[in-house]
């Protein structure tokens, strides 16, 4: 068969999608304090490891195919992708790995700081198979959700169309169960130290992802009227969150800050995923504004409910994908004159579906991690020692820093082994001017 314009376009769209997970370590790793940035970028990078080999082993086959209970596909039915060899599906599955990646790797900013590398490690491989995989099916590959599974058959079909259930509230719900089993960073809520230690690299971050987000939503483009419509919502949403987040900051807080305008434009990428295909830019701009407010909101609640998401992980993705989802039951357009949302004349059944599908996503996940993290905890364990957290994860699990200031690591005073690492500097010196 003969490459196509269509098969290049999701090949590239497949590269995009794939860059995004180097952008989220930038995005993270900026965020978290100097001395986790290396750890917290590693969390991302691992995760292209492990899920590239699960989804070639068994990790493709459960997300399509015959499907056992609408639940999962089976994982044997193209282990190792042998059967897909000669065929145009490989380009396909080429695409949705990209999405399992960056899906779990979202979860890592919820316990930035604190957790262990062999752990994390342990749970990217099993979360992935036990939580991304059924799920995308039940979605995509036609399980309990789609039109003929038992559940959408029932309710009607959520509108789904690159990953709000599937990629953002999994990972939401997720990360929220992790940040509970592992406890708050010390000094959570106190320590002034806790901030971002480089802005720049945030809005680098950010900047890769929403330039990564055109494949993420328009690879499944079936047209170019489709692909045109999806590319400006991808546009709008975020670039209207971005502005709801600095307004919302520019009235609660005084000014409106850097990691503001990063953080909302991630919040309105988010909130237009399910919704890519289905809203007019109009609905595009409205929904990133809504986005935007709620998600800047959203992030003073960790605190008032007394939970550590170290990067905000749930107040931007399980908030904003929430709210992209439900959103589509109001302002989903019509289908050749057909259904749509409320606003559209098109009744409540849409909204019924969106609802009940954010409502398995949000079980599916709660339940599937509580049972993964709560293993995985009481046995190797997920969480550093507390003198390794004062330290720093990166010399405790990598034996690396991100700085090099003068030899004293990152430097500053929260760097206990400073006086040694001096002491080793002067010794080398000496020995230097004595040979």
């Amino acid at each position: 068969m003969d490459l196509t314009a269509g098969h290049v376009w999701v090949m590239v769209s497949a590269a995009l999608v794939l860059l995004m997970t180097p952008g989220l370590a930038f995005f993270y790793g900026g965020m978290t304090r100097a001395k986790a940035a290396l750890n917290m970028m590693m969390m991302s990078f691992i995760a292209v490891g492990l899920v590239g080999i699960v989804w070639v082993l068994w990790g493709y086959s459960m997300t399509g195919g015959d499907g056992v209970a609408q639940l999962f596909g089976n994982p044997f039915a193209s282990f190792g992708l042998q059967e897909l060899i000669g065929t145009e599906d490989l380009i396909g599955a080429g695409y949705g790995v990209t999405f399992a990646i960056i899906t779990v790797a979202l979860i890592s900013g919820a316990i930035a700081d604190r957790a262990k590398f062999g752990a994390w490690s342990l749970f990217v491989p099993i979360w992935v198979t036990l939580v991304y995989c059924p799920l995308a099916f039940m979605v995509w590959g036609g399980g309990l959700l789609s039109a003929d599974g038992l559940i959408g058959g029932a309710v009607g079909e959520a509108i789904d169309f690159a990953g709000g259930t599937v990629v953002h509230i999994s990972a939401g719900v997720a990360a929220l169960v992790l940040a509970v089993i592992l406890g708050k960073r010390q000094g959570f809520g106190k320590d002034p130290a806790q901030r971002p230690h480089n802005i720049p690299l945030v809005m680098l971050g950010a900047a890769l992802l929403w330039f990564g987000w055109f494949g993420f939503n328009g690879g499944a483009a079936s047209t170019a009227e489709e692909a045109g419509l999806i590319w400006i919502n991808t546009m709008a949403a975020p670039a209207a969150a971005m502005v709801g987040w600095l307004v919302t900051e520019r009235f609660r807080d005084g000014r409106p800050t850097s990691l503001g305008a990063a953080s909302g434009i991630v919040a309105g990428l988010v909130a237009i995923t399910p919704a890519c295909a289905n809203v007019s830019p109009i609905g595009a701009v409205g929904l990133g504004l809504v986005a935007g407010v709620l998600c800047a909101l959203a992030v003073g609640i960790k605190y008032r409910l007394g939970f550590d998401d170290s990067l905000d992980v749930v107040a931007v993705h399980l908030v904003a994908g929430v709210a992209g989802t439900l959103a589509l039951g109001f302002i989903a357009l019509p289908v050749d004159g057909a259904g749509g949302g409320l606003f559209y004349g098109g009744g409540a059944a849409q909204l019924v579906a969106q609802f009940v599908s954010v409502l398995v996503a949000v079980t599916l996940s709660a339940v599937m991690t509580a049972l993964i993290g709560l293993a995985i905890h009481r046995t190797i364990g997920f969480r550093i020692t507390s003198d390794n957290e004062v330290a720093g994860v990166d010399l405790s699990e990598h034996a690396e820093t991100a700085y090099e200031f003068g030899g004293l690591g990152v430097g500053g005073s929260f760097h206990p082994f400073a006086d040694q690492f001096r002491d080793k500097k002067t010794i080398d010196q000496t020995e230097s001017v004595n040979s």
